[in-house]
């Protein structure tokens, strides 16, 4: 493709994924490029990528739908730029990238693309999926049942799903009230170890009572990374109630105190409860 040509496609707002594939290889392009693009990597480029895909879901969580067209654009940004430096090292390319996870999605829904019945539940569906990617698993020599949980997910996401793959082998609480009085172990335990422990010893009791908290989510059916989620935008919500309230009789919340703005969130919440 010439020049003249690879003008046109950059151009070309009907283009697709092509003209994206062709911006991103002009953007890395090692003369012509942009300087700030050529010198990023895999490693400076990943923390982009876990914020784009904070970003998807926090648009999906406020329900803005134009938001999130062009989160999901953002996202898709990454894939490119990470696939055109893989090309660039000679590991894989964006087609090879596709055709991958095609081939991944075909043979984990035999049930749709191959002979297998359909008539199931979607726990039985569930079960179906788990036992192929535990020989995916078992084809990379990942034979350990924890095995593959990404190392840079977020740490409570990670607990789950540590949490989610011990209990496919049996090593779990066999009802939720067992949990629950774990969690009361924990909490004393962290209420000991504040006054007698070292910090390092009170930051491990700390991340044994949470890690507990995301077992009591998954035993809940709960996500607990989107229901921690959840928590934080109801607390911008409320808080910001409070602001406006205060900013109505001319005050900011260095100018007020606990007990007023205590009042005040507990008049937030009421609203939004009526």
């Amino acid at each position: 493709m010439g020049e003249t040509s690879k003008d046109a496609l950059i151009f070309d707002q009907s283009a697709g994924i092509e003209r994206l594939l062709e911006i991103m290889r002009r953007l890395r392009d090692p003369e012509t490029g942009c300087p700030w693009d050529i010198e990023q990597d895999f490693a400076s480029i990943a923390p982009y990528t876990i914020e784009e895909a904070y970003e998807v879901a926090d648009a999906i969580e406020r329900g803005d739908w134009p938001e999130l067209e062009g989160e999901l654009g953002d996202l898709l940004l990454q894939t490119v730029y990470h696939t055109a430096m893989g090309e660039e090292d000679g590991h894989f390319t964006f087609q090879s990238v596709v055709r991958n996870i095609s081939d991944k999605m075909v043979a984990r829904h035999p049930h749709v693309f191959g002979d297998e019945s359909r008539d199931k539940s979607a726990d039985q569906q569930t079960a179906d999926w788990e036992k192929i990617k535990a020989a995916e698993r078992a084809g990379k020599a990942q034979g350990g049942a924890l095995d593959g949980v990404a190392v840079g997910l977020p740490a409570l996401l990670r607990a789950y799903k540590l949490q989610k793959r011990a209990a496919r082998v049996g090593f779990d609480w066999p009802d939720t009230g067992e949990v629950v009085a774990k969690i009361a172990e924990e909490a004393a335990e962290l209420v000991e170890a504040r006054d007698i422990l070292t910090q390092a010893e009170v930051e491990e009791e700390f991340g044994d009572l949470m890690f507990v908290m995301a077992n009591l989510g998954r035993h809940l059916g709960l996500d607990p990374e989107a229901a921690l989620r959840s928590a934080n935008a109801k607390f911008i919500r409320r808080f910001e109630g409070v602001e406006a309230r205060l900013a109505q009789i001319g005050k900011t919340p260095e100018q007020s105190d606990l007990a007023e703005m205590d009042a005040l969130w507990d008049a937030v919440k009421q609203a939004e409860r009526s």
